[in-house]
């Protein structure tokens, strides 16, 4: 498929107008999970249950109560790691030294503001969260974001050849190497936070943690950089579905197969084999997108949260389905299509007439609040990447 002219501009109209939603409010949003900065969390009294259930309230409401319970915009270490990402993809496609200047202010923004009491950088949520596993501390550091914005720097580094990007690029990696670890007879996990004794069994954080440490290890040539990326991989192909699909987790609690978690395995698989050009695995990869291309997409390109159920039309499914598609343009020639009728639904349907992109789409209604790093950032730089490979 040859695009034309009218789709780039569409495309072009849409993440200037994103951008400067963005820009035009400094940065700051909504997260879906910032229920617990409400002025009702005293009401909990720290009861693990009253935490969920007023976070759910907050997430799930139809329409945004955050305003009427004090729950204010917030800035965010993965929205500013994904804008970086986004402008720096934009300069390589434009050649527009703004956009360099722009993404060089996000990424000294991050490194000022790394998570407080750990010596190497990593990030958390800007707020407390709760979940059926457990307590999250605010600004507490998570595998998952930690290692998406660590491969900003390392895109920071590769277009501007500074070595404080790739400095800051080798600590995350220490990071992720003092996190404790599910060791097993075929791989480790690696865990979500640095808490914990090694019991994790989700794949995502582990897979995405993993392609981190790969591509510094390509600059650096750190051995143990590669040792635990290549058992982090090994644990976690050696549990794909033999459909090619992956279950979020191990545990049966965890066995459902969404969207945008295989679209994180499949970004991190496709980077760990480039960067280190270990074959072992390229026939997982394989499957694994020809399951994700065949499984979450409708005809009209409306993605699906889950292989076998379409709701939540959720923003995360969307950016990710996008930049998973468009990553995968030289592997596989009809994801350029794909990616392209993902993209237009979502302009046509998701984008508001102010530029900012909504959270998600239920059969009867649409969450139309203003998230940050869930729609703004992740779909900036998901278009940015579309329009790169266009």
């Amino acid at each position: 498929m040859v695009p034309s002219n009218n789709t780039k501009q569409i495309l072009e109209q849409s993440i200037n107008e994103l951008e400067k939603w963005v820009e035009d409010h400094n940065y700051k949003g909504y997260d879906p999970a910032d229920g617990l900065t409400s002025y009702l969390r005293p009401l909990t009294f720290g009861n693990l249950f009253l935490d969920r259930l007023l976070q759910q309230l907050v997430w799930r409401s139809p329409i945004n109560i955050r305003p009427l319970l004090g729950v204010r915009p917030k800035d965010s270490f993965i929205g500013r790691g994904y804008m970086a990402w986004g402008y720096l993809t934009r300069y390589k496609t434009t050649g527009n030294e703004n956009y360099k200047n722009k993404a060089a202010t996000c990424l000294d923004w991050l490194m000022a503001n790394k998570a407080p009491g750990h010596e190497d950088y990593s990030w958390g949520k800007m707020f407390d969260f709760a979940s059926r596993g457990g307590r999250q501390g605010k600004f507490e550091p998570i595998t998952i974001w930690t290692s998406l914005i660590g491969f900003a720097f390392l895109e920071a580094y590769e277009i501007a050849k500074e070595n404080k990007y790739l400095e800051v690029a080798e600590s995350i990696c220490n990071w992720i190497l003092n996190i404790p670890r599910n060791q097993t007879s075929s791989g480790y996990c690696l865990n979500y936070t640095a808490k914990g004794e090694g019991n994790c069994i989700i794949h995502n954080q582990s897979m995405v943690g993993a392609a981190m440490l790969a591509k510094t290890y390509k600059h650096t040539g750190n051995k143990a950089f590669l040792e635990v990326s290549g058992e982090a991989m090994k644990y976690s192909c050696t549990r794909q579905q033999l459909d090619g699909s992956w279950f979020y987790g191990e545990a049966p609690t965890y066995h459902w197969i969404d969207n945008f978690h295989t679209g994180y395995n499949l970004d991190a698989l496709k980077c760990y084999i480039e960067s280190t050009n270990d074959q072992t695995y390229a026939n997982n990869l394989k499957i694994g997108f020809d399951f994700y291309k065949f499984n979450f997409f409708e005809e009209t390109g409306r993605p699906k949260y889950y292989h076998n159920r379409a709701y939540p039309i959720d923003s995360q499914c969307i950016s990710q389905s996008i930049e998973t598609l468009a990553n995968f343009t030289e592997y596989d020639k009809a994801s350029l299509e794909l990616a392209l009728k993902v993209a237009k639904w979502a302009i046509d349907n998701m984008q508001d007439k102010t530029g900012y992109f909504y959270y998600a789409k239920y059969p009867m209604f649409t969450l139309k609040v203003p998230l940050i790093h869930w729609a703004q950032a992740t779909t900036y730089k998901a278009l940015a990447l579309l329009l790169q490979k266009l």
